[in-house]
């Protein structure tokens, strides 16, 4: 999988890693892939939400120790 950019989001509550993962994902190209890692357990389901609602594809995610890991296709 070809990374275009990382976001680290580690650290913040929500609504930040949602709000961070809307800014960086405005400035890749369609069809690049932007790979977040973040400690808010929360983050699971409100990316998941959030990359469906804005038509983007979260490809994959995962947990690394107390980090989450998600890939979103830009849609």
């Amino acid at each position: 999988m070809k990374i275009a950019k990382v976001l680290d989001a580690k650290g913040l509550a929500c609504p930040m890693p949602i709000v961070k993962t809307k800014k960086a994902i405005n400035e890749l190209e369609l069809g690049e892939i932007l790979e977040i890692h973040a400690t808010d357990k929360g983050a699971k389901s409100d990316l998941a939400a959030w990359a469906k609602s804005g038509g983007h594809e979260l490809l994959k995610d995962s947990e690394d120790g107390d980090v989450l890991k998600f890939w979103i296709k830009k849609g």
